[in-house]
């Protein structure tokens, strides 16, 4: 999480050089942007992968043979490529946002088995997703100071997961060899924040999205791995640099 706490530092940063400096701007960079009804850009990002997992250590069908005494979620990083296009429909103060991504994760599901002897053996499962992200966003931007404004989004998005391994048959897999599987589809609310800043040819925006999904992803295919899974709903954080002109 170190690159995290260096990205959040340095946004942090910016947002406070880019204020400073907008208290003595004189010269207003991008003056016609606001009139422009649609325009296009694209980003770059890093996100965080999670799940909100709900669990039944002791589900009726589980298989006896094994002792479940623990399951988590460990998050995990990944990025994120965007194509941006907006249509301003209120200007310059609201907008609808449509930005396309290839999104690259993982989230790595942890079960605690508690052998014979009295040892807890640890098995890691990963989830490793490619997705092709369709988001639908509502902007609103606040009024531009010099070249700096703030704005919040909301919204909701279409996940199709390209690396999805719904599809194997994990009965002829055994032990180690079985894998948790989860739908190639999902739909996801978002919410977040940013901060617009007009350079002399282009917009730059630094920005924060949270996405939960609206309903279960998981696939129980009675496994001893999917069994004690009750729902899985994929979260993930984004932390994004837009380049708009």
């Amino acid at each position: 999480m170190n690159c995290y706490s260096a990205i959040l530092g340095w946004l942090f940063a910016a947002f406070f050089v880019c204020e400073i400096q907008a208290q003595n701007e004189k010269v207003l960079n991008l003056q016609h942007f606001d009139r422009k009804w649609y325009h296009f850009g694209f980003s770059l990002g890093v996100n965080t992968g999670d799940f909100g997992l709900k669990h039944d250590l002791n589900p009726d069908d589980y298989d006896t043979t094994k002792t479940l005494v623990g399951l988590e979620v460990k998050k995990q990083s990944g990025f994120n490529l965007g194509i941006v296009s907006e249509l301003h429909f209120l200007q310059p103060y609201w907008s609808l946002r449509f930005v396309p991504a290839l999104s690259f994760s993982q989230r790595n599901l942890e079960y605690r088995f508690l052998e014979d002897g009295g040892e807890v053996k640890l098995r890691t499962k990963p989830i490793e997703s490619t997705y092709l992200v369709f988001p639908l966003l509502i902007k609103y931007r606040s009024e531009r100071h010099n070249n700096f404004a703030a704005y919040i989004l909301g919204g909701a998005n279409y996940s199709l997961d390209l690396a999805s391994q719904h599809k194997v048959d994990n009965s002829i897999n055994v032990n180690d060899e079985i894998v948790v599987k989860i739908k190639q589809h999902s739909f996801n609310a978002e919410v977040g924040f940013g901060f617009d800043f007009f350079l002399k040819y282009f917009k730059f925006s630094s920005e924060i999205k949270y996405s939960i999904g609206m309903h279960d992803v998981s696939i129980d295919d009675n496994t001893i791995f999917s069994d004690p899974i009750q729902s899985l709903r994929p979260k993930m954080l984004v932390i994004s640099l837009n380049f708009e002109g």
